[in-house]
């Protein structure tokens, strides 16, 4: 995972000002078809808190991040909210979850360490539980201003993710351009 580059104060003002007009409210509009109202959630890679926000109203949320510097915005801009130090591969917590989401932050992670996260997110889901992760289109890897960037096609995510969940909705979407992103819906067999 691209461990340093969310771990100084500059990159992570460098990542809000580059992310402050971008939420993933569509993508949640697509969860809420699968997740009824109320359910808890865990968000992976909180970041500056847009996508937490949405989620918010109408979930019981716990966001996290393995930045601490995004940790302490979070904790200061939302003091009544649930957030946790993790790590998206390892995920070590107790706690057990109606769904996990994340907005382009699987894309950090090395196929195995997203065979690692997978395995790992079917363990906190209850029983039924809904995966909802948005990933950047096409092959390869790169690294982009220090952060590792894994690219996907829907085939290698239906790869990835058939062993263990049932797929319910997997689209391309338009971030920037046309079908750069991969939206990918599931539910723990």
């Amino acid at each position: 995972m691209s461990e340093q580059y969310y771990k100084t104060t500059e990159s992570v003002e460098e990542y809000i000002k580059l992310a402050k007009d971008v939420n993933g409210a569509e993508l949640i509009d697509k969860l809420k078809i699968f997740l009824p109202i109320g359910a808890t959630v865990l968000e992976i890679g909180t970041g500056p808190g847009s996508d937490w926000e949405i989620l918010n109203e109408d979930y019981s949320v716990t966001g996290s991040d393995f930045s601490v510097q995004f940790l302490e915005r979070l904790i200061k801009k939302y003091p009544k909210g649930e957030f946790l130090e993790l790590d998206a591969t390892t995920l070590e917590s107790d706690q057990q979850f109606d769904a996990i989401y994340s907005n382009k932050v699987m894309h950090h992670l090395k196929n195995d360490e997203i065979k690692a996260s997978i395995q790992r997110q079917y363990e906190l889901l209850n029983h039924n539980g809904i995966i909802c992760h948005s990933f950047w289109k096409g092959e390869g890897s790169e690294v982009f201003k220090g952060m590792f960037v894994n690219y996907h096609t829907i085939d290698a995510l239906k790869t990835l993710f058939a062993p263990k969940y049932e797929i319910l909705l997997m689209e391309d979407y338009n971030e920037f351009e046309d079908n750069d992103s991969i939206l990918l819906i599931a539910k723990k067999k």
